[in-house]
């Protein structure tokens, strides 16, 4: 059973960007994450993930670039001690921006032009994230910070919810922070996740009303009607950001509860169950920690440092001469198998189908070749699935296949524990599937690492997994792996 902890020590501060980062230095996955994006009907931005040195640490920086600089770097301007810049924001000019999105390899593609700095409503914000290919744990927990920042915001200015237009935090670069976060939270899937006290600045910072004091008054409505503890210091800066701050408060149990109970659900995904409502474990190990790095240079750290720890009790019994890592615990849980019968659909439209259903977070999808009556040739399409992604995926079958009726049944499934091990082998990277079962460790390569590998090295596909195979047991067995959650 799964019982990992995540914890954000926010020691100097927390903002999007910089949980986005940690996370992605904790093991979340990078190409997930930047398949959700490019999913979003979102332009004028590129972003860049970079490994960058914060107080001789190094640390990963995930950058979203817009073409026109808003100071957000510019520390005399941010504190108001210049006067001679004009702050992007500012004005009433609509920015035509040349967008590209960066893929895995660093390379651009090319999308459309846009306006990177327009005012946005919560409407118009749920649209975006509604329309992008992510799962229903991901677009829930993106929904529900925007949520918290709009309440913020409707009491800072003394509005309702439904009048507030995001400025600085509807912005492009604000939404994929929010959504990039989300995405890499679900693609972890912790069972708890702990926040620390947020640590914040004194002093004031500009914005686009003026100068304003830190904390900047979004913030302490956030923690105000959160909940949340803040810890000041005198460090002149704002260390914790609206976005930041909406982060730790959607990871609360109690108020996304509340939420849920309202829309008539009747689970919570499973990530989100009993948040930073407990503590710390009394006694844990850590699995992997991941660092992310803050933009402005403070007089403090400025990382964001993610932990991914697991209960002491967990490993009491486990061998301390292997790897420690891998545990014959199998876990069971319930999921949901929907499926109905398709005569008359091609081909064409259920391959689109299956690609939209594992965007969408389906566990998996199958076709089975079947005969109706008159012995009409046909299919049985499957999909396994959590049941809080039910609804999204059984409209996306209706929309895109000929079906009229769709069968759903619980099923009970048991797991092999299992982990992907990220290993530095003697032909490169390889990513590894391990699993346990009744004490004995089983390696499985991943299929892209095994092809690339195999090309790099102009060897044959079935030589490479042998002996990427090979490689990774010896290795496990010694205890030297980087774990990838």
């Amino acid at each position: 059973m799964n019982q990992s902890v995540l914890y954000l020590e926010c020691n100097s501060g927390i903002s999007g960007d910089m949980t986005v980062a940690a996370l992605l230095d904790l093991g979340a996955d990078r190409q997930v994450l930047l398949d959700a994006l490019e999913s979003l009907p979102l332009t004028g931005y590129s972003v860049e993930i970079k490994d960058v040195y914060k107080s001789g640490l190094r640390a990963c920086d995930f950058n979203v670039i817009l073409e026109h600089d808003n100071h957000d770097h510019d520390m005399e301007y941010l504190h108001g001690h210049e006067h001679a810049h004009v702050h992007a924001e500012d004005s009433d000019m609509q920015n035509s921006l040349h967008s590209h999105a960066h893929a895995a390899d660093g390379s651009h593609t090319p999308l459309t032009h846009a306006h990177a700095h327009e005012s946005r409503n919560l409407r118009d914000i749920t649209e975006i994230i509604n329309a992008g290919k992510l799962s229903g744990r991901a677009r829930e927990l993106a929904l529900r910070i925007f949520r918290i920042l709009a309440e913020a915001e409707a009491s800072v200015h003394g509005k309702s919810v439904d009048e507030i237009h995001f400025h600085e935090v509807g912005a492009v670069d604000s939404i994929v922070d929010i959504v990039a976060a989300a995405v890499c939270l679900d693609n972890l899937a912790p069972a708890r996740v702990v926040v620390s006290a947020l640590t914040d600045g004194t002093g004031q910072i500009r914005c686009q009303h003026g100068l304003i004091p830190v904390p900047v008054p979004a913030v302490t409505a956030i923690a105000e009607q959160n909940g949340l503890t803040l810890k000041l210091t005198d460090i002149e800066g704002e260390l914790v950001t609206p976005t930041g701050a909406a982060i730790a408060a959607a990871l609360q149990s109690d108020a996304l509860s509340s939420d849920i109970q309202q829309q008539g659900q009747t689970a919570l995904p499973h990530f989100f169950q009993n948040h930073s409502a407990a503590g710390l474990p009394d006694e844990f190990c850590i699995r992997k920690t991941g660092l992310g790095a803050g933009k402005r240079d403070y007089a403090t750290t400025g990382v964001l440092r993610a932990m991914l720890l697991e209960p002491q009790h967990q490993t009491d019994n486990s061998d301390r001469s292997s790897t420690n890592l891998l545990h014959d615990d199998d876990s069971a849980d319930t999921i949901l198998s929907l499926e109905s019968n398709i005569d008359d659909c091609t081909g064409e439209a259920l391959s689109f189908t299956m690609q939209e259903l594992f965007a969408h977070g389906a566990l998996d999808v199958f076709y089975v070749p079947i005969y109706m009556k008159k012995n009409r040739p046909a299919y049985l399409l499957r999909v396994l699935c959590r049941a809080e992604d039910q609804a999204v995926l059984e409209s996306i079958i209706f929309k895109n296949t000929t079906t009229i009726g769709i069968r759903a049944q619980e099923m009970q499934r048991t797991k092999l524990p299992r982990q992907v091990v990220s290993l530095d082998t003697p032909w490169g990277k390889a990513d590894v599937k391990c699993c346990t079962h009744g004490g004995e460790t089983r390696c499985y390569p991943e299929n892209d690492s095994v092809s690339e590998l195999a090309r790099r090295n102009q060897t044959g596909f079935p030589e490479m997994y042998h002996q990427i195979q090979e490689y990774a047991s010896k290795t496990l067995m010694n205890g030297f792996v980087s774990i990838r959650f």
